[in-house]
Formats: structure tokens, sequence, C-alpha cells
């Protein structure tokens, strides 16, 4: 009795047998070397860019209904649900989760199903039995098919981590989109209102300067005045005139940017907005918040970058390590169809497999250094998004706080020109003083009306960005801690 080569083992010995192949497989990724490839930058925070302790600052996520303007509400909410930019955004949202489920789906077992028809003929000099060789037959396989991969190095799980570091900045991404929108649109209506001021103040200038015109013909019909004085008046009024137009230019370009904020042209031809001085000022904080950097999205969509760079070089690492999974399948096979449904046709399989990578020439550990170069440069993304947030608020409270400065010096002056305008009226009607008097007294007024109006949007303006240079009431989810080894 021949005793055969291979006996069959019992299942005992033979898990037995797989674990130690594992582990033996698993003693062999010293060959495929990791070492010395690690991320060299380091993240900032807000301590290292001297932002106080304790300061705290919460603007509401509709900042803008602080300014008490309905015609400006109506715009943002218009501006908000139409403009294609935030279209876009919402895309990229949606194709960064569609990446978040395919990393998922990664985890978890596959299963499949096929379906195979074959019609061969088979070779009547090889080594098929007699019925088969040299006769043509048709072989038909049903078959389920299932996979899983055993992801004990955690590959997949870092590939879905990564996959919602990406999925969570291009919300952060949206939201920043978001903010900015409505800043655009805020200072365009506030620019708007500037140019309805203006106008005013240069409509009342040139009606100053006709009436002055009028004065000189007058005094030189009298002998009073020369004709130099006369040349001078008349040279005024198409300055005056030319101020105008230049303001009425600047008012359409200013509608034609609303309406394309709001994604519809036309739609801010007609508007006019509230007078300067009817808008209430919003409050803003006197000093940079400590809390600024995580208020910025622009700021978290940087962060969760970094986060996803790590998950990336994470998957990198994991690629030197063992890829064990099990197979399984179950089906019908046979090489004749009417064979296909017997019992004897059945086959089934299962078992573990895997792959160890021992020599690549290098592609591992070359793949390896791109993420932590990967990693290193979103790092530095985000420590330039710090310093370029903190010199946009810190640019934002010097401006505030110069503009203050200048209002309160500015109705010093305001009032000083209302003063000298009005007792020089006085003595006018008192037969003291001419006319021409009032009127340069009266220049003097309109000047200090224009520098009003210009701070007061100056005010406004600064305000919006403020808003915006502080994240206009977004708050940033926490990533997990970044990984350095």
């Amino acid at each position: 009795m021949t005793t055969p080569l291979h006996p069959a083992r019992p299942r005992a010995q033979q898990a037995g047998a797989l674990c130690a192949a594992l582990l033996a497989l698993a003693a062999l990724t010293g060959c495929a070397d990791m070492s010395g490839i690690a991320p060299q930058a380091r993240l900032r925070d807000g301590a290292t860019l001297g932002l106080p302790a304790g300061a705290r600052f919460e603007a509401p996520e509709d900042w803008w209904r602080g300014f008490g303007d309905a015609r400006l509400n109506a715009l943002i909410a218009q501006a908000l649900a139409d403009n294609p930019a935030l279209a876009q955004a919402q895309a990229r949202i949606a194709r960064a989760q569609a990446f978040a489920e395919t990393a998922h789906a990664a985890q978890g077992p596959q299963l499949n199903a096929g379906l195979d028809y074959t019609r061969q003929r088979y070779s009547a000099n090889g080594l098929y039995p007699p019925g088969v060789a040299g006769a043509t037959i048709g072989v038909e396989t049903a078959r389920l098919t299932g996979s899983w991969e055993l992801d004990f190095f955690g590959k997949n799980r870092a590939a879905l981590q990564a996959a919602l570091g990406q999925a969570q900045a291009a919300q952060a991404d949206a939201q920043a989109a978001r903010l900015l929108l409505a800043s655009r649109v805020a200072q365009a209506y506030f620019q708007l209102a500037r140019l309805q001021a203006q106008l005013a103040v240069a409509e009342r200038t040139l009606a100053q300067r006709t009436e002055l015109l009028r004065l000189v013909h007058g005094r030189v019909n009298a002998g009073l005045d020369t004709h130099l004085e006369l040349r001078q008046s008349e040279g005024a009024l198409p300055e005056a005139r030319q101020q105008i137009e230049a303001l009425r230019e600047q008012q359409a370009l200013t509608r034609n940017a609303l309406g394309a904020l709001l994604a519809q042209p036309d739609a801010a031809q007609t508007l006019d907005a509230k007078a300067l001085e009817t808008i209430n000022p919003v409050v803003t904080p006197a000093q940079l918040p400590a809390d600024l950097l995580g208020r910025r999205p622009d700021v978290a969509a940087a962060r969760w970058r970094v986060e996803a760079a790590t998950q990336d070089m994470a998957v990198a690492r994991a690629q030197f390590y063992p890829n064990v999974s099990l197979t399984a399948f179950a089906g019908l096979s046979s090489i004749s169809l009417d064979r296909f449904a017997q019992a004897g046709s059945r086959e089934w399989g299962l078992g573990p497999a895997l792959r160890l990578p021992l020599f690549d020439s290098g592609r591992l550990r070359a793949n390896l250094r791109g993420k932590a170069a990967d990693l290193d440069a979103a790092v530095e993304s985000y420590n330039a998004a710090l310093l370029d947030a903190v010199h946009d608020a810190a640019d934002q409270l010097a401006s505030g706080a110069a503009i203050a400065r200048q209002v309160a010096e500015q109705r010093q002056a305001g009032a000083a020109a209302e003063d000298a305008y009005a007792i020089a009226r006085r003595r006018y009607e008192a037969g003291l003083a001419n006319y021409l008097q009032v009127l340069s007294a009266e220049t003097q007024v309109l000047a200090q009306r224009r520098q009003a109006v210009d701070l007061a949007a100056r005010r406004l303006d600064n305000q919006v960005a403020m808003l915006r240079a502080l994240g206009g009431g977004y708050a940033a989810p926490a990533p997990a801690a970044v990984a350095r080894q």
C-alpha cells in the first residue's frame, strides 16, 4: 500500500500552518524599509502668532442683519440662493462625499455574480479524455464570488479618514465662498449708498456754482468784478458736471457688479440704497480674538487638508505591510448544458490570500516620500493661511481705529464749516457781507459733507471686512490631532 506524498491535514493543523505563515510574512516586512522618511513641517498656532489669550468674539452667521437694512438682507439672500460659485462649491462637496463613500465601501465585504458561456473545440491530441478530445463543447459557469480585505494595518481606515478630511475641507471651502459672496454684496451695496450721497453733494455743488456764476455776472455788469472772475466762474461749471457724470458712471458699474453677484444682471439697475446715515453700525472687537483661527472657514479648510494629507501618508505606510484578504466562491460549472443543473456540477472554494511587497525597486519608498512632501506642503499652506488671516484681521482693526479717529476730527471740522456758513448767511442778511462770501463758506461745507460721506461709507465697508476677516459666524469642527511618527 502506497502512502500519499501529501496526506490531508487536520483542520486545526491547517489553521496553525496558516497563522505561522502569516507571522512569517509579517516578519519579512523588514525587507520593505520605510526608515528615514518623515514630514518636516510643523503646525503653527495662535500662541506662536501672538494672539491674546482669553479674547473672544463671535459674530452671528447672518451678520449682515445687524446693519438693519431690509434691502441689503434681501440682496444677500438672493445672492446666496442663485450664485453659480456657491453651486460649484456644493458640487465639490458632493464629489468629496462620494469619494468618502467609496473609501468606506472598501472596508466591507464585496460580492459579485458572474455567468459565463464559452463554446470551445478541444484538441484531439491534448490531455483531454475521450469524449472531450476533438469535440466542440459548450462550457457553462455560474458563480458567486465574495472577497473581504482584512484591514490589519489600517490602510483602508486611513483612506476613509483622508477622504472624510477632503469632504470636510470642501464644506469649509463652501462656507468661505458663502462668506466672501455675502461680504461682496454688502460692500457693493454700501458703495452704491456712498455714490448716491456723493451724487447729491455734487448736484448741490453744481447748483451753488451756477448761482455763483449768476452773481459774478451781476458784479461784472456793475463794474465790481473783472472778466477774470467771470471766466473762473464759468470754468467751474464743466468741472462740476464732469464730477456728476463720473459719479453716475461709478453708480452704473456698481449696479452691474451687484447684478453679477446676484446672478441676475438687471436686478440692480433701478436699485436705490438706503441713506448712509440711516444704516446701523455693527459691533466689532477692539483686539484680535484668540479664537480667530477657529472662526475662519479658509483656515479650517487648510487644517482639514492637513488631516487628509496625514491620513494619505498613513495609507502609504500601510502599503509596506502584508495585504490579507479572504476569498470565497460558489456556483455551478459543466462542459455540457444538459449537466449544468446537476448536483455534480456544484463547485465552491474558500481561502485566505496574503500579498507582501519584498522588492519593488524603491516604488513604495518613493510613494511614501511623495506623501511626506504633500503633508509638508499642506502644513505650510495652513501656516500661510494663518498668517494671512492674522494679517487681514489686524489690517481691519487698524483701519477701523483710524477711521474712528478721522470721523471724530471730521465732525469737528464739519461743525466749524457749518458755523462759518451760518455766520456768513447772517452777515449777508444783515447787509454786512456779499453773497460771494456766503457761497465760499458753503464750498467748505460741501467739502466737509463729501468727506463725511466717504468716512461713513468707509466705516461700513471696514465693518464688513472685519466681520469677514473674523469668519462671519463660522465655527469649525476640530479635526483629529496630526500624527507625528
